[in-house]
């Protein structure tokens, strides 16, 4: 009977959390310590102290502040993107600003917002451990009609690149692909935006930062 009762004991999940605020730092990691759900591995106050943690051991659920020094949580959730095995990553922020719903668009997993109570960040952070995408109410209509959200991390790159003017041939130079490559991007991105050309491709991009 003991070793049944062993054996359906949940195993506690592995968190980092990262926060530029020493305070908020130090009051999240005594509450991750004193709940048996979780098992705490580290804590940095950069978002690169955060990254070579995870990169060295093996951690399911990170928890960062979205203005993480000096990377910040946009770039950091992007990086770890491109890497295998990393934790899947909560902002934890403010729920009334743009933050849950740039977090999503980044590919975070989830959200929990620091007004809210601590139980509800423990609960985010096992439903995120267990597959989950945790969000507030936002509304996707909006991330859907927005054509820039639908353009790949290469194709955003590209049209930054049309912004400042760059030839085909500097874009080629630029990213290191083929020209042929180039006019295929810029084949799907004129696509996606609704656009003809370059120019309008440009016009459409400061239209659309402008409005941000």
């Amino acid at each position: 009977m003991s070793n049944w009762m062993q054996n359906q004991k949940e195993t506690p999940v592995t968190v980092m959390l990262a926060d530029g605020n020493p305070l908020v730092l130090t009051a999240m990691a005594e509450i991750f310590d004193r709940d048996t759900r979780f098992s705490l591995v580290a804590t940095s106050a950069t978002a690169e102290g955060f990254l070579g943690a995870v990169m060295r051991m093996p951690v399911q659920v990170g928890v960062i502040d979205w203005n993480l020094p000096a990377l910040g949580g946009a770039k950091l959730i992007e990086v770890l993107r491109e890497q295998p095995q990393t934790p899947r990553l909560i902002v934890y922020g403010d729920e009334a600003s743009e933050v849950p719903r740039l977090a999503m668009s980044a590919g975070a997993a989830g959200f929990a917002g620091r007004s809210a109570p601590v139980e509800r960040l423990l609960e985010t952070c096992l439903s995120v451990a267990k597959g989950q995408m945790v969000f507030p109410f936002l509304d996707v209509r909006k991330l859907q009609l927005d054509p820039i959200e639908q353009l790949s991390k290469r194709e955003r790159a590209l049209l930054e690149g049309l912004s400042r003017g760059l030839t085909n041939r500097e874009l080629s130079k630029e990213f290191e692909i083929s020209p042929n490559t180039v006019k295929f991007h810029l084949s799907n991105l004129f696509e996606k935006l609704s656009v003809k050309n370059r120019t309008q491709a440009i016009a459409f991009y400061y239209a659309n930062r402008a409005s941000r």
